[in-house]
């Protein structure tokens, strides 16, 4: 995702740019700001959202930890039924959160109640810094592209070269989940088209007026 907004944005900013008749190297200051912009804008989102998950998740452990001290006998009867809805039967079950009470109390309720693992517990810095690192690599790709074609080729090199990178990372996420392949190419390839052309045409208009 981080990466494909990459590409997207700031590929449409250097079309929408060159659109207007710009220079050369407005063009690049152009797609530059974007791209950091974008990455910065990207990791403060992330951050932000992430941090209000783990402090959710910290909300649920704290009130979790204290109707373990509070009821003991309460929350195994919990764990156990969870594990029968699951398909255990009543004593299979009570024997099992027996065993995870004894070993980690509060580690069981937290993954089998609340869902909360060591695998997908909310890390707010590492989400940060992944966005910020896909958004900046997908962006290159169009900023290079135009630093290294001339002015009269850069919008169609742009698109036509944003678009393949595009194709190819929904490909990729694809074969990645199983997913059909072709459908997700297209998928991306249309609505990034689409960011584009939209893009050119107010940034040609905008030239044109000022």
């Amino acid at each position: 995702m981080g990466a494909n907004d990459g590409i997207v944005s700031t590929g449409s900013l250097i079309v929408g740019v060159a659109a207007a008749a710009a220079r050369p190297a407005d063009i690049l200051i152009a797609g530059v700001a974007g791209l950091v912009a974008g990455a910065m804008s990207m990791a403060a989102g992330e951050y932000v959202s992430v941090s209000s998950q783990s402090d959710t998740e910290q909300a649920d452990l704290a009130r979790e930890r204290a109707e373990l001290a509070e009821d003991p006998q309460a929350e195994h009867a919990e764990l156990a039924r969870i594990y029968v809805e699951r398909g255990l039967s009543a004593a299979t079950a009570d024997e099992v959160a027996t065993q995870l009470t004894a070993h980690d109390a509060l580690g069981a309720h937290a993954r089998d109640e609340l869902g909360i693992s060591a695998m997908s517990t909310a890390r707010p810095i590492q989400a940060a810094v992944t966005s910020a690192a896909t958004f900046t690599l997908g962006a290159l790709a169009p900023l290079l592209i135009a630093a290294l074609v001339p002015q009269t080729m850069l919008v169609a090199a742009v698109s036509v070269g944003s678009l393949f990178v595009l194709a190819a990372l929904g490909a990729i996420g694809a074969m990645a989940g199983g997913a059909p392949v072709w459908l997700a190419s297209v998928r991306v390839t249309f609505w990034g088209a689409l960011a584009m052309a939209l893009t050119a045409a107010i940034g040609r208009i905008v030239g044109m007026a000022v």
